[in-house]
């Protein structure tokens, strides 16, 4: 008897698949849908409910990477600054390790002034006017810590969770639970303003072990902002338009065949790209903005700058874009301390207060979650003479707006000298916890089935900060 022929790849599915009237096929889908594929694999990122009603829609993060002193910007120290030029208890650094310094160097006290902003009275440093103005929209926490010490590990504890690359990061966790709400632009956008990227590289935007779907898509600012948007010279729409649907016809086929969600992906990209070359040029032009919030976010059009890229992402969140993250690598100061905190502040100050103004003016910032922050805080001991500090894990702080946040306090606090946290400790995780919380999730209900288990994004930790919440 003569064997029939069966697809060579799968010939398990197709027997599922062709046998039984279809039963196995259902049976196979319902299978694949509960091992975290996407219920419409031929339309992953379409809208999804979350599992209760959020109060957050979309995220902008304003990531400052190199971590920014919360001792000079937001955690004022007067005892710090007392004690300048003294070494710090022994008792203190008992099991204490730094990154580069000997732990047993003196104390640096702060090197500039703050003042009381706003009803919330919020202390915030000189080096921010702007920020100081939009006191009362935020939430600062002065009581984060982490389980990491360096760069690369400790951004991409704060992105995905987990100190080892591999795992998916907060935004493709989002874009996975909701969907986006953009047919024409991508759900997840990443720019780099900084002197160069994240320590952490593409794995701080990257989805890991979720289908590539939920990356994160690189936009640049500046002239170009999209690679590659325009056909090459002598591709005509009509010849694009035809090359695209036969590839799209051929992947159908094998998605069909296989259910692979990668397959999905491909065939959401190519449709994606050429929605793009169309509606892109368009929301990425910010000469089409009017001169009053061009100079509300001191944004230039065609100039690489962080300014440009906090206007931009407001408006792609306008657009439906789901979660745009902004990474500023211009914050590790182990030595120019003053000068680099000057400059860092110029440059992203303005913008930050501008996109809460600007989102607030629009009624976009009562759903629309922005956090601002770095992967660690920095020592309260000196590096470099007189003028660094050295990575510190065991306190640091970060501001959050809008989409469900408690605006107008003030969270948390560490010692006299800003070494460790003494009231209201808000761990990563349990940060992560509660920014799934603002956008409907029980974080311990948002898993993908991975090498035999479920994972979620605090992995078995976290606790939503109930303070946090309006």
């Amino acid at each position: 008897m003569l064997t029939p022929h069966l697809p060579p790849s799968v010939a398990r599915r197709w027997f599922l698949q062709q046998c039984g009237v279809g039963v196995g096929a259902a049976a196979l889908s319902a299978l694949m849908h509960s091992d975290g594929y996407a219920a419409d694999t031929t339309n992953p990122l379409a809208p999804k409910g979350p599992h209760f009603k959020p109060k957050a829609k979309r995220v902008i993060f304003l990531f400052m990477a190199g971590a920014p002193s919360h001792l000079e910007l937001f955690d004022n120290k007067p005892k710090l600054k007392e004690l300048d030029g003294t070494l710090p208890s022994p008792k203190l650094l008992e099991g204490y390790r730094a990154a580069f310094i000997n732990p047993n160097s003196k104390l640096l006290g702060p090197k500039f002034k703050f003042a009381k902003h706003g009803q919330s009275g919020a202390e915030i440093s000189e080096l921010l006017p702007h920020t100081a103005k939009i006191a009362d929209d935020l939430c600062i926490v002065r009581s984060m810590v982490t389980d990491a010490f360096n760069h690369a590990p400790a951004q991409l504890m704060m992105n995905t969770g987990a100190v080892q690359f591999g795992r998916p990061s907060f935004g493709a966790w989002t874009l996975y639970g909701l969907g986006s709400e953009s047919k024409d632009l991508p759900g997840f956008v990443v720019f780099s303003t900084g002197q160069k990227g994240p320590s952490g590289g593409n794995a701080c935007w990257g989805s890991g072990f979720l289908p590539t779907v939920y990356n994160g898509v690189p936009f640049r600012v500046g002239a170009e902002p999209v690679l590659y948007l325009n056909s090459p010279k002598g591709i005509d729409a009509g010849l694009q338009k035809d090359t695209l649907d036969t590839i799209s016809a051929l992947n159908r086929m094998k998605l069909d065949e296989t259910g692979d969600p990668e397959i999905a992906t491909r065939i959401a990209s190519y449709e994606m790209a050429g929605r793009m070359q169309t509606v892109a040029p368009e929301v990425m032009d910010l000469s089409k903005e009017d001169k009053k919030t061009l100079e509300l976010y001191g944004a230039e059009p065609g100039k690489p700058t962080f300014a440009n890229a906090a206007l931009l992402a407001r408006r792609l969140v306008e657009k439906g874009v789901r979660f745009v993250q902004i990474y500023h690598e211009a914050w590790d100061q182990h030595g120019s301390l003053v000068a680099d905190l000057k400059k860092n502040c110029k440059n992203t100050d303005q913008a930050c207060a501008a996109l809460i103004t600007d989102l607030k003016a629009r009624g976009l910032l009562d759903d629309t979650l922005v956090i601002w922050g770095g992967e660690f805080g920095r020592t309260p001991m000196v590096q470099g003479g007189n003028d660094g500090r050295d990575h510190h894990p065991n306190a640091f702080t970060m501001w959050f707006a809008g989409g469900g946040i408690k605006g107008g306090q003030t969270i948390g606090a560490s010692d006299e000298l800003g070494f460790n946290v003494v009231e209201d400790k808000v761990h990563v995780h349990d940060l992560n916890a509660t920014l799934l919380h603002l956008l409907g999730f029980d974080h311990e209900k948002l898993t993908f089935k991975f090498q035999g288990r479920q994972f979620r994004l605090t992995d078995v930790h976290g606790e939503v900060v109930k303070k946090l919440l309006a």
